[in-house]
């Protein structure tokens, strides 16, 4: 395994979150224990992301109470990450995301683990939608995508 740890964004995991990606959200609930959520994720810069996280859920719970993330990402190739780090709300709702009560949250790297190993690759996480909205919900997420990545600083 491979445990190069930054406290910034390396250009192979930039370059995957550029036009965005579903990924794991975990956060530490009120009992202590982990709690994961899919959510898709875009990157600002080489120290912060952004990340959607749904309206009323444990997950918001978590970083209300905490304001602590971690970010798991799985990419093609040996794109195996995990960020850890501050996050804060930027906005109540992702408007592309509707009838979905989504929010977008900003997270501040602390810290980016390679999670790959020599020789292993790893699937990519991919959201499969049913084939009677596959068109529409794809259209949606790069909606989503795009709203996310508003007002971005130094990445275009």
């Amino acid at each position: 395994m491979n445990d190069k740890i930054t406290t910034t964004l390396p250009d192979k995991l930039i370059d995957y979150l550029r036009p965005g990606a579903p990924a794991l959200m975990l956060t530490t609930g009120a009992d202590g224990y982990a709690g994961s959520a899919y959510t898709w994720v875009v990157v600002m810069d080489a120290t912060r992301l952004r990340f959607a996280v749904d309206l009323g859920s444990s997950a918001m719970d978590n970083l209300q109470r905490t304001g602590q993330v971690a970010i798991q990402i799985m990419g093609p190739g040996d794109v195996s990450f995990l960020v850890k780090g501050r996050a804060r709300r930027i906005k109540d709702r992702i408007e592309a995301a509707a009838p979905a009560s989504i929010m977008l949250w900003e997270i501040d790297v602390v810290s980016a683990k390679d999670l790959s190993w020599p020789g292993v690759t790893t699937t990519v996480l991919t959201y499969e939608w049913p084939a009677a909205q596959r068109e529409a919900m794809l259209s949606m997420e790069q909606t989503v995508y795009a709203e996310m990545r508003a007002e971005m600083r130094g990445f275009t």
